[in-house]
């Protein structure tokens, strides 16, 4: 049985996902880091203001995402609808630097021009090896 445990400690220790939005039909995957929030059970993420997918958001709010596994299987599959934030990237900068230390860089030069963007998320489907495949409720 997998447990919120098993999909924690991924969304901890993984520190990509695939993002995938649609438009007019026209699938788009992009690779972004993220923050889990594990109190909130939302995925944050940050973009150049002026990025296309931002663009995109606007059009279609609904997203798929997997993360990707660096050396095993294990990862963490899921949709939900993105917007933006009403925080702010500064009140999760430690977050993202503890997980991803060159977020550190990033944030210092370029705080004003991110936008950040979260994802609630309720059910995801969490591989843990080629056997243990669940869909988990968190």
């Amino acid at each position: 049985m997998i447990t919120k445990n098993n999909f924690i400690k991924i969304m901890n220790s993984q520190t990509e996902m695939a993002l995938a939005t649609s438009v007019n039909n026209i699938p788009n995957v992009r690779i972004i880091n993220f923050y889990f929030d594990v109190n909130t059970n939302t995925i944050f993420f940050t973009s150049f203001k002026k990025n296309k997918k931002i663009q995109e958001f606007q059009v279609n709010k609904n997203i798929g995402f997997t993360t990707i596994p660096k050396n095993e299987v294990e990862h963490v599959k899921g949709n939900g609808i993105i917007k933006e934030s009403d925080k702010d990237i500064v009140d999760f900068s430690s977050n993202f630097i503890n997980k991803i230390p060159d977020y550190k860089e990033l944030i210092e030069n370029f705080s004003e021009h991110l936008t950040l963007f979260e994802i609630k998320i309720d059910t995801v489907t969490v591989t843990l090896n080629f056997k243990d495949i669940e869909t988990i409720k968190l």
